[in-house]
């Protein structure tokens, strides 16, 4: 028997670790007469930190954007515990998908566009029988500017979410690092952003898959369910279909 690949966390215990339990720790238990300021940000950001960790030790892989991640939480942390001027909770908020919006843009330069990564995993999808039925059709040149399109609308999703991640954040945290109200607000903050934020960015994410895809099956003349693993090749259906009728 095959063994089997470690799966990624389910979404309800990203949303719990992440979110939920931050937000209640930040905006119910950090005043002076529970777990103080300072302690309550450790605790609300251990969970996400802890989290975080322990799915990629599970999953053995280094997953970029779990380690950006992680690598937010702990500047959030930072910028409390320093008292620094709240205008950088905003700045590192814009940065994190910022990064990963120009990462995406110019990996579109580089032999390993990350669009591809992101939106054509070869772990679903027979990436190899695909190119080779876009070839076959002569549409190699026109995948390449469906591939460009699409770079765009996923790393415009990652801008827009840098850009309303810095509005959301500025509107929100404006109280002084080190203090109750600053928590509060960074755990009202963390619980808009998926409303606020999420939201608007995976729509543009699903318009960048649908698009692609739609431009798959126009390039090959299949449709996608045919390149997915698992499902025999057109030729191997019909001879499969004609033994049948025989």
């Amino acid at each position: 028997m095959t063994k089997q690949a470690p799966q990624q966390g389910g979404f309800f215990a990203n949303l719990a670790f992440n979110i939920v339990i931050p937000v209640v720790i930040l905006m119910k238990f950090s005043g002076p007469e529970h777990l103080g300021p300072a302690l309550g940000v450790i605790i609300a950001l251990a969970f996400p930190i802890c989290y975080g960790l322990y799915d990629l030790r599970r999953t053995r892989k280094i997953n970029g954007f779990s380690v950006l991640g992680i690598v937010s939480v702990i500047l959030t942390g930072g910028i409390s515990l320093l008292e620094l001027d709240p205008q950088y909770i905003a700045i590192k908020e814009a940065a994190v998908p910022g990064v990963i919006g120009l990462a995406i843009f110019i990996s579109q330069f580089t032999r390993f566009p990350l669009v591809k990564k992101l939106l054509m995993n070869d772990k679903v999808m027979d990436v190899e029988r695909l190119q080779q039925a876009i070839a076959d059709k002569g549409n190699s040149q026109a995948f390449q500017r469906v591939l460009r399109v699409a770079t765009y609308l996923v790393a415009g999703a990652f801008f827009l979410s840098a850009v309303l991640n810095y509005v959301l954040a500025r509107m929100i945290v404006v109280s002084p690092a080190g203090t109750t109200e600053f928590n509060s607000e960074l755990g009202r903050m963390t619980a808009l952003s998926f409303p606020v934020i999420a939201l608007p960015t995976m729509l543009v994410m699903f318009v960048a898959i649908f698009y692609l895809f739609w431009q798959m099956k126009k390039l090959t003349g299949e449709s996608i369910e045919a390149f997915l693993h698992g499902q025999p090749p057109a030729d191997k259906k019909v001879e499969k279909e004609g033994s049948a009728d025989e």
